[in-house]
């Protein structure tokens, strides 16, 4: 029998790896799937005899069990397990990320400062994993906001068709529209060229739209509950993501261009976003083709 997917979370114990269980646990129940939490330790210090690291390890010991008993009392998940491992979080994330339908991680986005610093966890997971990552950023799902924000994704033309899917995944099972946001300029005429006549931005705007709109119909005939829009923005795609952060209730972006590399507005977004973000790598067949 093949065992199903699960969510997995990074948890330390910490205010934001909290709110990135309380995340966790929505998607495991809303996806029906178990949960695990995952909890990383080792010894900073150099060499240490094995009684003092024991003591180390009955305190990560705690903090998962910690985890473990929130998320059995606070959901109605059926299955909740426990995952300590010594040595880097980021990495047993990764390695858990093989068999999982998505990863929750937290953010360091605590004060006025740290909210523009990517946890090196995070990052990591993110650049790394080989299925969805979601960095909680902004205030987490509790309490739950007056106004629940669409999820936003954002479009370009290497877009991986895996992200679509997350994307209109999530707004059905939030039951929230969709917003499929392509962001950029008008072509600037080349030096030398013969000055061109001034671009007509609503014609170019409608017909970005359009192939928007043609890229998401598959996905709209799958998910016909999903009130999917098209919009095109005039400005960089980093600043259009991160003004859509204020309201979204969710930020969808493209994973690695290649094995640990995320591209700079991705990474922007997980420094700067209001909001939380997932990132999405192409499926093997599409990073084949």
């Amino acid at each position: 029998m093949v065992e199903p997917r699960r969510v997995v979370v990074g948890y330390d114990g910490s205010d934001f790896s909290m709110q990135a269980l309380e995340w966790a646990m929505d998607e495991a129940e809303l996806r029906e799937l178990p949960l695990t939490v995952a909890h990383a330790w080792h010894w900073p210090y150099g060499t240490a005899d094995e009684e003092t690291k024991a003591h180390l390890r009955k305190a990560a010991d705690h903090v998962l069990y910690h985890g473990g008993e929130c998320a059995r009392s606070c959901s109605t998940i059926t299955k909740v397990t426990t995952d300590l491992y010594e040595g880097a979080a980021g990495d047993r994330l990764v390695e858990l990320s093989d068999r999982a339908e998505l990863i929750v991680v937290g953010s360091r986005g605590m004060g006025a400062l740290a909210r523009t610093v990517l946890g090196s966890v995070a990052g990591y997971t993110a650049a790394h994993a080989s299925r969805p990552v979601v960095v909680v950023r902004g205030p987490g799902p509790i309490p739950i906001p007056r106004h629940r924000g669409s999820v936003v994704i954002g479009m370009t033309g290497h877009t991986p068709d895996a992200a679509v899917e997350f994307a209109f995944v999530e707004a059905a099972l939030r039951q929230l529209p969709l917003e499929a946001m392509h962001a950029g300029y008008p072509p600037s005429p080349s030096w030398g060229a013969p000055v061109p006549p001034i671009p007509d931005t609503q014609a170019l705007a409608e017909a970005a739209e359009e192939t928007v709109r043609e890229r998401l119909r598959p996905w709209c005939a799958r998910h016909p509950t999903v009130s999917a829009r098209a919009c095109y923005v005039v400005a960089s795609p980093k600043d259009a993501l991160l003004h859509a952060s204020k309201e979204a209730s969710l930020l969808v972006v493209g994973g690695a261009r290649g094995h640990g590399k995320i591209g700079s507005v991705t990474r922007a977004v997980l420094q700067q976003s209001l909001c939380p973000v997932a990132v999405v790598p192409a499926a093997a067949d599409e990073t084949a083709a």
